[in-house]
């Protein structure tokens, strides 16, 4: 499986804007996840002893993806959802994921777009760091 050619997020935003919702939206944020050299466990555990991360492999679960899109737009004042997930083996610095939410005030659009991308990262996808 080879990885995914990354969408434009200036061409997300323009659809975004003419699509229905956009009268109720006071605030678009993204999101661009992408495979960084620096190995999980150093970044987040202080692990020094990590080798450079090359590249990873990566995969996702499409439908459970759907449901957590489909609950993240059950939140107060979230409007507009756009999410790609890229797969494959793919090497440091490549795109894993972009996101885009759209809704009326900046906490409400804030809190979902954490929530989506934390639920992505935690039940949807299998990620393998490659040294």
């Amino acid at each position: 499986m080879s990885k995914k050619p990354s969408p434009s997020m200036d061409a997300w935003l323009r659809e975004a804007k003419q699509h229905e919702s956009a009268p109720n939206i006071g605030m678009y944020l993204t999101h661009n996840g992408t495979v960084r050299q620096s190995a999980k466990a150093k970044v987040r555990y202080g692990a020094e002893d990590t080798k450079p991360v090359t590249g990873m492999l990566f995969s996702y679960d499409p439908e459970k993806v759907d449901r957590i899109i489909a609950d993240t737009y059950k939140m107060d004042g979230i409007y507009y959802l756009r999410v790609w997930l890229n797969e494959g083996e793919l090497d440091a610095g490549d795109d894993i994921m972009y996101v885009l939410v759209g809704g009326d005030i900046r906490p409400h659009v804030v809190d979902a777009l954490q929530y989506l991308v934390g639920r992505i990262k935690n039940e949807c996808v299998t990620e393998t760091e490659l040294n």
